[in-house]
């Protein structure tokens, strides 16, 4: 689907750095420092999308910081505007591309890292793109604190499936695996814009959390 330019995104963004990060790498290390030193667990959504999902984080957990990463200008708009309805003051957005999160936070510096409806990249000759590839997997041990975790959900069944592979090939330890995630009713599960469509239209949606063991 293309997505409509919006040439007024640039001037939203800068006018709302209250959420917008203006200058993200010069932050690495430093992010704590956004939410008036709260020592609070940082959690960081890779492709935030409309912002559905992380704006409803912020609201449900205010035990813990959010960063919402997402590179499409004409997306992240929508995000900032759910964060800026929900009222909540733990959760920034960045816009950019951040090829190599190490770029971004230090060692150490992020608790828990979600992956929501990524691209699955189907091709194999595209499988070094898909977010759960191991060259992905050493940037989230990395920039996560020992012990952390990766969230992944999806309605693709092959992204799931080559996932699951990926974190155990990788030595990550599998927790709260699920083929049909809506069928649990998980009251705590808070939904993204793409996880209702397809919900709606009957597809399962796949959820299961992988943690690093060093």
């Amino acid at each position: 689907m293309r997505l409509r330019n919006k040439p007024w995104a640039d001037d939203f963004l800068r006018e709302h750095d209250e959420v917008v990060v203006q200058e993200p790498f010069n932050m690495k290390g430093k992010w704590k420092g956004l939410f008036h030193d709260k020592e609070q667990p940082l959690h960081l959504e890779i492709g935030s999308g409309k912002g559905q999902f992380i704006a409803g984080m912020g609201k449900q957990h205010p035990e813990m910081n959010f960063i919402g990463l997402e590179f499409v200008k004409s997306v992240i708009v929508g995000a900032v505007k759910k964060v800026l309805d929900a009222e909540t003051d733990n959760v920034r957005m960045v816009n950019e591309n951040a090829k190599d999160l190490r770029d971004l936070f230090e060692d150490n510096e992020v608790d828990h890292i979600y992956l929501n409806f990524s691209d699955p990249w189907p091709k194999n000759k595209h499988e070094k793109r898909r977010l759960t590839f191991h060259t992905f997997l050493e940037q989230y041990e990395a920039v996560l604190k020992p012990g952390g975790a990766v969230t992944l959900k999806t309605d693709n069944k092959g992204l799931f499936e080559y996932s699951l592979v990926s974190f155990s090939n990788y030595g990550m330890v599998l927790e709260d695996v699920s083929v049909d995630l809506h069928a649990k009713e998980d009251p705590l599960n808070v939904t993204t814009e793409y996880e209702e469509k397809f919900s709606a239209k009957g597809q399962p949606i796949y959820r299961c959390t992988a943690r690093f063991t060093s």
